[in-house]
């Protein structure tokens, strides 16, 4: 009997365990922090980009995926996603996900850099809970044991093989191997559209396991989330759809930034509105969807709909204050096409691994397709001999961080002001070599609840991040050097960082 321990509930874990689970000889475990339901998956609004249509193709859906990766994408990578993708979301709708029809067809949607209309989506903007709803009912069904509101604290290591993990209550869950799907770190940032469980959790683990994490400076920010309270996400489909953005003084400004408008990629539409926020005293952009229509926005969108209104915002009449906030790593613990990790009995899939599919900015709606595919590829590597133990020769050598055993306390607001400010849309040397001088000071809680045992997960993931973001001298994607305003044709490999023993 082979054990696999899967830590994380949202597609790309959902899938793994529902893989593995159907496989004779398998014993699979579920294990997750909160409810079921809390993850990125489930708040995730766009859709899925793949190809289902015949004017549309693999090899355009790896065009675009390839420019918005800003010269870093794995080109091995991105020909398994969209390759592997019209498959992968068949899987998905056999497990019960029922995608929106229009006039007898898949409907699909149009987001920015994109060449096709290619994004599938259910119930209008809630496409994200339709499919981790739809795993969660199969799962609860399956012969897999979940369990939920279980802190995770350590990858147990023994003779250089993960073996299994420590849970915040001390007991250890022994498995053949460890599948990490915790999904990302947005909480890092005081700004983000990720829900409060996105601590990477999994990133910190692995690394103070000493596994090799890469790309960690690269963060998407995403260019409109609601200006008030709570950050809510407002879709980068709502700008496909014909919104637009305009300044303080009703201009629409983008135009001058980009010729693609509000529909570039995501870094430069995100520094864009930055950039015109400085230039009108900090105060917010405004997203005008009002030419859509009340009729329209509240059938298409109706999640968002309902938020804007919940919060006195009618925004077919007038439009709605937005912000960049921190939404999508590109990062993570690096791993091959298959989620092997540099440890052995370790994998990692969905948000937390980097395999070199997203480069140094993702492309819009590439996320939720990443877990279907690749949480069905690990199963693959943990039950056989497929994939590869080594690494492509374009991954950097690792940068070296250390975790401190002694310094001040902080508190997590201190922390994500500080990322905000150093490690957020615009870096520089001066600004990144402060903040990692403050987080060196700065010594992790000894994790006696969950939230301690977040604290030190993001102590842990700041100083890696902060650490990348200084070594790569250049601008590239999600990360933007004020210092180093260009891309650097020589830089263009993927970096590497990992905590020193």
């Amino acid at each position: 009997m082979t054990h696999i321990l899967v830590i994380g509930s949202g597609v790309a874990g959902l899938t793994a365990a529902l893989d593995a689970d159907g496989r004779p000889g398998v014993e699979v475990t579920l294990v997750t922090k909160a409810a079921l339901g809390q993850s990125n998956t489930w708040y995730a609004q766009g859709g899925v980009a793949v190809v289902t249509s015949d004017d549309d193709s693999v090899a355009s859906h790896v065009a675009d995926t390839l420019a918005a990766g800003a010269g870093l994408s794995d080109d091995d990578a991105v020909e398994v996603l969209c390759a592997e993708g019209p498959g992968a979301v068949s899987q998905l709708m056999q497990r019960g996900v029922r995608f929106d029809v229009q006039d007898g067809q898949l409907a699909r949607g149009l987001e920015a850099a994109h060449s096709h209309e290619r994004i599938l989506h259910a119930g209008g903007d809630a496409t994200g809970a339709a499919i981790a709803g739809a795993l969660i009912d199969r799962l609860l069904q399956s012969d897999v044991t979940v369990r939920e509101d279980a802190t995770v604290l350590d990858l147990v290591v023994a003779d250089g093989r993960v073996t299994g993990v420590r849970l915040l209550d001390g007991t250890v869950l022994t498995a053949d191997a460890v599948v990490l799907a915790t999904g990302g770190a947005g909480q890092l940032y005081p700004y983000t559209t990720n829900p409060a469980v996105a601590m990477g959790d999994g990133l910190a683990m692995a690394l103070r396991a000493g596994a090799v994490a890469a790309d960690l400076e690269f963060y998407q920010f995403h260019p409109t989330s609601l200006a008030a309270a709570g950050n809510h996400l407002v879709s980068e489909a709502v700008r496909g759809e014909g919104a637009v953005l305009i300044d303080a003084d009703g201009r629409r400004f983008m135009t001058d930034v980009h010729p693609d408008a509000e529909l570039a990629p995501r870094d430069v539409v995100a520094r864009g509105i930055a950039a015109q926020m400085a230039a009108q005293g900090g105060v917010p952009v405004r997203l005008d969807a009002t030419a859509l229509g009340a009729d329209f926005l509240a059938r298409r969108f109706p999640t968002i709909d309902a938020a804007l209104r919940a919060q006195g915002f009618d925004w077919s009449r007038e439009p709605i204050p937005v912000t960049p906030a921190a939404h999508y790593y590109m990062g993570g613990v690096r791993t091959d096409l298959w989620g092997r990790t540099s440890l052995p009995g370790l994998f990692a899939v969905g948000e937390v691994a980097c395999n070199g599919l997203h480069g140094a900015n993702r492309l819009a709606s590439n996320s939720l397709l990443e877990g279907a595919v690749f949480g069905h590829r690990v199963v693959d590597a943990v039950l056989s001999a497929v994939g590869s133990e080594t690494f492509d020769a374009e991954w950097a050598e690792p940068v070296e961080v250390t975790v401190t055993s002694h310094g001040e306390s902080f508190t997590r607001a201190d922390l994500q002001q500080l990322m905000w400010d150093a490690a957020g849309l615009t870096r520089d040397a001066e600004s990144l070599t402060a903040a990692l001088a403050v987080l060196d000071g700065w010594e992790a809680p000894t994790p006696t609840d969950a939230k301690s045992a977040e604290d030190a997960n993001l102590l842990v993931v700041a100083r890696a991040v902060v650490a990348s973001a200084l070594a790569r001298e250049e601008s590239r994607g999600g990360h933007f050097r004020s210092d180093f305003p260009a891309a650097d044709p020589q830089r263009a490999v993927h970096s590497g960082v990992r905590v020193s023993p």
